[in-house]
């Protein structure tokens, strides 16, 4: 088991687009995968939240996220973000390169990810609400954009203290 470090918010390499990573990579893909894994289980423990990680903020910036809802991994590698239509809503959105951080913000209600697995198989999944939320999020970290950077206007921002661990 590898916890490593999560980046917080001012490290410089958040806010870096991530390479796609090769397929004679997939040793490395799957090293970052169980690291990734590792890391956001640690998490979840000390903090009692966490869905999804996005390898940047491990630092490691290739463009791999992981996601486990109710035990349920998935992979993601080298994801492509299409958009179904124009439809938003808002959210309070937190990370965990933010502890305690609440953003308000819009996402898309529905999206679409092409991506490979960790066979290289080309994937696709069409995900709406909380799901398209959470996917968009960490998209938004491969490409170096943090949910600050999507705030509504300069008053959508609050600290939960239950998810803070600090305070």
């Amino acid at each position: 088991m590898v916890v490593r470090e999560i980046l917080l918010l001012g490290n410089e390499n958040l806010y870096k687009i991530s390479q796609e990573i090769a397929q004679d990579e997939r040793d490395k893909a799957k090293q970052i995968v169980e690291d990734l894994h590792d890391t956001m289980m640690d998490f979840r423990k000390k903090y009692g939240f966490g869905r999804a990680i996005a390898a940047p903020q491990i630092n490691e910036l290739f463009r791999i996220i992981y996601m486990n809802i109710n035990e349920l991994p998935m992979v993601f590698i080298n994801p492509r973000l299409e958009f179904i239509d124009d439809e938003r809503f808002e959210i309070w959105d937190d990370c965990m390169s933010l502890p305690g951080l609440e953003v308000r913000l819009y996402r898309y209600k529905k999206c679409k990810i092409y991506y490979k697995d960790l066979e290289w198989k080309d994937c696709v999944l069409e995900v709406a609400g909380d799901l398209s939320e959470l996917i968009q999020h960490e998209y938004d970290h491969l490409d170096g954009i943090l949910t600050v950077q999507r705030a509504i206007d300069n008053k959508s921002f609050r600290v939960n203290k239950d998810k803070a661990g600090c305070f």
